[in-house]
């Protein structure tokens, strides 16, 4: 059963000093109902939306409303036997947005399902943060220098509760071993931390850790050059949900909304999309804004607000021993130019293999709801 906080975030307060806020008031114009699940890293984003809302939005005030999900109800069932993991944490949110108790949901963007239902649309998604993953070691191997993935010796078990982590990782370091690792960023990190535990690092995503001031955790950061591991679709992007052809929600959120984070998004996520994939198959993707800046010896700098977009993508066997790799740049001036070039990047995985690797992995899943 989930329960529901309302909180108070007036222009200058916080979730942490908030006053509650009594779910039968009635509605008014100036104020802005924000869903979003109550965990501390939640709240945490929902409050940095609700604070740039109200930055370009003077008038405004927010409620944040937490709520609990079944995705923090359920920690212990792994997520690849759960039929539509991603729905464990947006169900009951879509729910309060469905009866108009919430104007908006606040994701993080990784999390949220690439198909919603016809009566709620994306609206935003913020300037994105680092979108790599990370790797956390245990306090004593670090403090022997060990901070890599490369240096633990063989047999060492990171923790992660995610297959595209864990699948590609099998690939460049086929001596390690992985396990199951679930529940809120606090519960991971005292698990990592426990005397004569079994984890020696965990992966968890870089942006997660920024936002809960625990950078200081990270021993060292993945990416396809360095580590060999690309990231989820939307990790480090949080994504607005509200309610389809909602004209008022449209217009406040378009003042916060990064056109650029929206459309190498929107790439990302029409690619999972079209190749049938979720939280609980290995797809990896990684997306940079570059622009040319020598035509004649095309020479490139990163550059966000570069229009060409990189995209390259894998997706791997659950035993990391195949993988179908890609890359591919376009302009991108529209978020259908971006849709295009995930449709384009899907199709071109499927001639690579992608197809029949995810057929095998979603013939022998055994899903639990």
């Amino acid at each position: 059963m989930s329960t529901e906080v309302p909180v108070q975030n007036g222009n200058h307060t916080t979730p942490a000093l908030a006053s509650i806020a009594p779910s039968s008031a009635p509605r008014q114009e100036n104020i802005i109902s924000i869903a979003t699940r109550k965990s501390p890293m939640a709240m945490k984003q929902s409050d940095q939306v609700a604070t740039a809302i109200k930055m370009a939005n003077t008038h405004l005030k927010t409620v944040l409303i937490g709520k609990e999900t079944a995705g923090d109800l359920n920690q212990h069932t792994p997520l690849p036997q759960i039929s539509n993991p991603k729905s464990l944490w947006t169900d009951e949110l879509e729910d309060m947005l469905d009866n108009g108790s919430a104007d908006m949901i606040v994701h993080s963007l990784k999390d949220m399902p690439t198909n919603l239902p016809a009566k709620f649309e994306l609206a935003a998604v913020t300037l994105r943060d680092d979108p790599r993953d990370a790797v956390c070691m245990r306090p004593d191997l670090a403090q022997q220098g060990i901070n890599s993935l490369a240096q633990l010796p063989e047999g060492s078990v990171i923790g992660t509760s995610s297959l595209r982590r864990s699948a590609q990782l099998k690939r460049r370091y086929p001596g390690l071993r992985f396990a199951d690792c679930r529940g809120n960023v606090g519960t991971r990190l005292a698990k990592l931390d426990a005397p004569g535990g079994q984890f020696s690092a965990l992966i968890l995503a870089a942006a997660g850790l920024a936002r809960l001031s625990l950078q200081s955790r990270i021993t060292q950061l993945l990416s396809w050059g360095d580590g060999g591991m690309m990231h989820a679709v939307g990790q480090g992007a949080l994504g607005i949900e509200i309610r389809a052809g909602d004209k008022r929600m449209r217009a406040i959120l378009a003042s916060i909304t990064d056109e650029k984070s929206f459309c190498a998004a929107q790439a990302e996520r029409t690619l999972m999309r079209d190749l049938e994939g979720g939280c609980s198959v290995p797809i990896g993707v990684e997306t940079e804004w570059v622009k040319k800046i020598d035509k004649m010896r095309d020479e490139e700098e990163k550059d966000e607000r570069g229009d060409e977009l990189i995209m390259r993508a894998i997706v791997v066997s659950l035993d990391g021993s195949r993988a179908a790799e890609a890359t591919m740049r376009a302009i991108i001036k529209s978020r259908d130019d971006a849709e295009k070039l995930g449709m384009s990047m899907a199709q071109k995985l499927r001639e690579g293999g992608a197809k029949d690797i995810l057929d095998e992995i979603n013939a022998h899943r055994s899903p639990t709801k």
